[in-house]
């Protein structure tokens, strides 16, 4: 799949769900403009554009906290991104390792 062929929603968004390398984990989930993937594919650091400040943000530019791109891989549909990263701190604004920590279910 060329990135020309993916499916940005009618804000011009993608989902780009961000995996650490090693352990697998899913670290956060943030949304991608075709100028915010551009620079991720270039610097080879995530970028994202932030929906509630409605800018471009380099993930780590105020904590350090960067995420070194291993993979970026499309979805079969062209519809979400998932990032394999290695990371030099805490994935999430709270200081936790991912976002992902609040269960709601989990089977017996």
């Amino acid at each position: 799949m060329d990135i020309s062929e993916l499916k940005f929603d009618e804000k011009g968004l993608i989902p780009a769900i961000v995996q650490d390398h090693n352990s697998k984990k899913v670290l956060t989930l943030a949304y991608m403009n075709r100028e915010s993937l551009a620079i991720t594919l270039k610097e080879g650091r995530t970028c994202f554009w932030s929906r509630s400040r409605q800018e471009l943000w380099r993930q780590g530019e105020t904590t350090g906290n960067v995420q070194y791109v291993v993979s970026l891989t499309a979805a079969c549909g062209g519809d979400a991104l998932v990032v394999e990263v290695d990371k030099t701190g805490p994935a999430c604004h709270t200081g936790s390792d991912s976002c992902f920590k609040y269960p709601l279910f989990k089977k017996a």
